[in-house]
This record gives C-alpha cells, sequence and structure tokens, in this order.
C-alpha cells in the first residue's frame, strides 16, 4: 500500500477527520480523511484502491476492534465521521460509474420501533465496506421495503429491531420479503435478537454487531 492510502486508512481507523480537527489528540495538526482523499486523487490513485485499499482497510480495522471490545461506539462514530468525509470526494466517481460499488445495503428500523443508533452503526460501517446504503429510517413497514427492493434490484436487505416488542414485526417483514422476493438476502439485527430467532423467522443471517454485518454480506458477494 502507497503512504498515503496507508496514511489515509489510519485516519479512517483513528476517525481523524481533517487537518482543524483536534480528535484524535497525538494525531492534531495532521492531514486527516478529507485532505489525503483529495491528495490521493489528484495523485491519479483510481477512486476504486482509495475505496479498497484505505477506506476500506481503516474501517475494518476499527470494526473488528469494535467486534473485540477494544474500542468503543464514540470510536466508531468517529471512524464514521472520517470515512464520510472522503467519501464526500468519492461519491462522483460512483456517480459517473468510474468506479462500482461492491452492491446495494437497504436498511431499515421494522415497523413499530423508533430506535436508530444501531441502524446508523450497521450503515456507516457497509457504507466505508464499500456498500451503497440506502437507509429507510425508522418505523418502516414491510411494504415499504419490497418497494426499496423493486427499486434497487438485487439488493440485500437489512432489518433492525431494538425492543423485543417489535420482534414480531420483524418475523412479519421477513415472511412477506421471502413470500413475494425469496430470492432476496435478508440479514437481521438488533440487542435482542439471536442466531436461534433469526433462523425461525427465515432470515438468511443474523449479525451482532456492524462488522460482523459487513463480514459477512462482502462473504456473500464474493
Amino acid at each position: 500500500m502507497s503512504d498515503i492510502l496507508e496514511q489515509l486508512a489510519v485516519c479512517i481507523e483513528r476517525g481523524k477527520v481533517n487537518a482543524s480537527s483536534p480528535y484524535p489528540p497525538d494525531l492534531r495538526g495532521q492531514d486527516g480523511a478529507d485532505e489525503l482523499t483529495q491528495q490521493a486523487l489528484a495523485a491519479g490513485t483510481p477512486p476504486s484502491e482509495v475505496l479498497s485499499k484505505a477506506l476500506i482497510v481503516g474501517m475494518s480495522r476499527v470494526g473488528q476492534k469494535f467486534s473485540e471490545n477494544k474500542v468503543f461506539v464514540p470510536d466508531l462514530l468517529m471512524a464514521a465521521k472520517a470515512m464520510s468525509a472522503a467519501m464526500e470526494h468519492l461519491k462522483p466517481h460512483f456517480e459517473s460509474g468510474e468506479a462500482k460499488h461492491v452492491g446495494t445495503f437497504l436498511i431499515g428500523t421494522v415497523e413499530g420501533d423508533l430506535h436508530d443508533i444501531g441502524k446508523n452503526l450497521v450503515a456507516m460501517v457497509m457504507e466505508g465496506g464499500g456498500w451503497k446504503v440506502v437507509d429507510l429510517g425508522v418505523d418502516v413497514p414491510a411494504e415499504r421495503f419490497l418497494e426499496a427492493i423493486d427499486e434497487h434490484p438485487g439488493s440485500v436487505v437489512g432489518l433492525s429491531a431494538l425492543l423485543t416488542t417489535t420482534m414480531a414485526n420483524m418475523e412479519k417483514t421477513v415472511h412477506r420479503i421471502k413470500e413475494t422476493k425469496p430470492d432476496t438476502f435478508v440479514i437481521v439485527g438488533g440487542a435482542p435478537l439471536t442466531n436461534d430467532f433469526a433462523e425461525k423467522i427465515g432470515a438468511d443471517a443474523y449479525a451482532p454487531d456492524p462488522q460482523n454485518a459487513l463480514n459477512k454480506l462482502t462473504q456473500i458477494v464474493n
């Protein structure tokens, strides 16, 4: 990996957004993800390489640390913020077709549930992993998921629930998707869920944390 891409990966991993960002303290005054992405592109690095060899690497590192309880939600949020700053410079290349996403990931919190912190973390990590993320928001009925699948053929669906009372709605949503779009891959997650519950309701996969979701979906695509 070139020096600038490794520096960029470190900035993503550590949550260094730009040169003016005071966080983390040991990188104060240094260029962050914003500046380094611009420099990499200006030097002729293909956008796909900036994504695969820097952003994905950095998000994978912090995601793995999160899975191992070595860093926590604020660290993941800062990494996602740095990744978002970098993605602003890459988005025009994706929109023009010059660079390609890994796939399209539709995510939403199921009907009756207004919690979004876990959903937002998964969305950020998935975007950092090279996926095009379509966030449907919270309190999303099954029909909206079906509409989104029609709008984005071949997409993967992620369902989130935090309340035990809305797990029944998650089950109904999975059943509706599988009835009408049986080839759609559905992954579920949320604090009250288990792998056994995911299997029981017919989901294709269960992820206990954002990095686990990214790893499973990347394996599927590959």
